[in-house]
């Protein structure tokens, strides 16, 4: 029985998904204390500052991340080393854009973005781009080289910090939205100080960065980048344009990302399973075995979308009882709106296994135009149901029931573009999903039963 739980304990599934569910679960804690902390405008201000940070942070890391990952997985150490520190050069580079077009922005439009939360992005993002450059690519390195571990120390030291000045906060000294914003850069950076330390960011091999290597990045960066950015609007685009309205506004953004925070939980085991998928994928590729390349594919989609049943099945169930949990007693007066706008993530929760593995499947049988295409059509599908939901019918249910559309819409454009390569079939997700996790059962029973013979 120990050895199955120390074998368990090291795969990479197991180390990847319970590192995100400590990241998630420290975050969670940090959502509470803010919707706490500050009031609902405050909140909306802050929603608007790390939403749109978040969306330039993929930006800038999808660029670079997906393109690593594929590339450096199974080649020589001194390759490896190249790309690494090619992608922190890319990444410089792009900070001192950052920095001329933000601030620029900031002395031009600060007045009239006054108490907008865009005026904290524009003056505070460029230092938050260079905390957080660093850790940034050393988790690239280490997803490539599926040392799950490592990356779980780097998120532990970005979020830990953070959540103790937030309960600290909360207890003395109530600080509004800009030092909230101050202290989450603080922490970034003791997180990348802590990369460099340890030699994964690529700083130590920055003199092996080359123009041929960043050739290569950039072109398969390219096509990645514009899913980062189009994925990221996917989530970010809601946010942007509730918080534009004159109907709705800041206040709304607060009670919006509320329910929103439930699609929040259920990516912590898809993260962290498509994080050990790709790489995966990637080496079945390059190796043109593509009856690999499907299993990986059927497995981890039927063994999450079977994950999620349950979960979703509860959360309907539930709602305004998560509601009321994540929120606390300042969102009581919304409380039938949330629950509904809830009960549609839950929806949504089931489509979203497929729909993100078809993506990472795309990636790593080197066809990213394809995936950008398909996250292009999604996020342009979005952004016209969410202007409708929001200006024609000024309402937030509407917008939730959007995600549902464009994100069926995704599914079916993906499983065209994968099964013209791959001759995909439907029915195997769901045996595929079941047998991994009779695998697992009927390795515990038998060591349960080998167990029960020696005593």
């Amino acid at each position: 029985m120990k050895n199955l739980i120390k074998k368990i304990v090291k795969e990479n599934n197991f180390v990847s998904l319970s590192g995100n569910i400590a990241f998630a679960a420290l975050g969670f804690i940090a959502f509470l204390l803010l919707t706490r902390s500050l009031n609902i405008f405050a909140f909306g201000q802050w929603i608007i500052y790390i939403t749109i940070a978040t969306l330039i942070d993929l930006l800038r890391f999808g660029l670079t991340r997906t393109a690593v990952v594929r590339f450096i997985s199974g080649i020589h150490k001194f390759e490896k080393q190249s790309f690494i520190a090619t992608s922190l050069v890319i990444g410089i580079i792009q900070i001192f854009v950052l920095v001329l077009v933000l601030w620029t922005l900031y002395y031009f439009f600060s007045e009239d973005l006054q108490n907008s939360g865009y005026e904290y992005f524009l003056l505070f993002y460029p230092f938050l781009a260079i905390s957080n450059l660093s850790w940034n690519n050393a988790l690239s390195f280490l997803q490539a080289e599926q040392k799950f571990d490592k990356i779980l120390i780097i998120r532990v030291i970005n979020v830990v910090i953070f959540v103790l000045f937030l309960i600290i906060n909360r207890l003395y000294f109530n600080f509004g939205v800009q030092e909230i914003i101050i202290a989450n850069i603080f922490t970034n950076l003791l997180a990348s100080i802590y990369s460099s330390l340890k030699g994964w960011d690529g700083l130590l091999h920055i003199q092996k960065a080359s123009k041929k290597v960043s050739e290569k990045i950039l072109n398969f960066g390219k096509f990645s980048i514009g899913t980062a950015i189009g994925s990221s609007l996917l989530r970010s685009a809601d946010a942007f344009i509730i918080g534009l309205s004159p109907f709705l506004g800041p206040a709304a953004v607060a009670l919006y990302s509320i329910p929103l925070k439930f699609v929040e939980i259920l990516e912590i085991p898809l993260r962290s399973f498509t994080a050990t998928a790709f790489p995966k994928m990637a080496q079945a590729s390059l190796k043109n075995n593509i009856t690999e390349l499907k299993n990986v594919f059927y497995t981890y989609s039927g063994a999450i979308s079977l994950l999620f049943i349950p979960i979703l099945l509860t959360g309907f169930i539930f709602a305004d009882q998560f509601v009321w949990i994540l929120g606390g007693s300042e969102y009581k007066d919304s409380a039938i709106l949330l629950g509904n706008i809830f009960r549609v993530f839950c929806i949504y929760g089931l489509l979203l296994p497929i729909d993100r593995l078809s993506g990472v499947a795309l990636d790593s049988i080197n066809l990213p135009k394809l995936n950008f295409f398909k996250v292009m059509i999604m996020m342009t599908a979005n952004i016209i149901g969410d202007l409708i939901a929001v200006f024609a019918f000024k309402s937030l249910i509407a917008v939730a029931v959007v995600t549902v559309l464009f994100t069926l819409t995704g599914i079916y454009l993906g499983w065209f573009y994968l099964n013209k390569k791959l001759q995909l079939n439907f029915s195997h997700i769901g045996i595929a999903g079941i047998n991994f996790y009779k695998f697992f059962f009927n390795r515990f029973l038998s060591v349960k039963l080998i167990k029960q013979h020696k005593f």
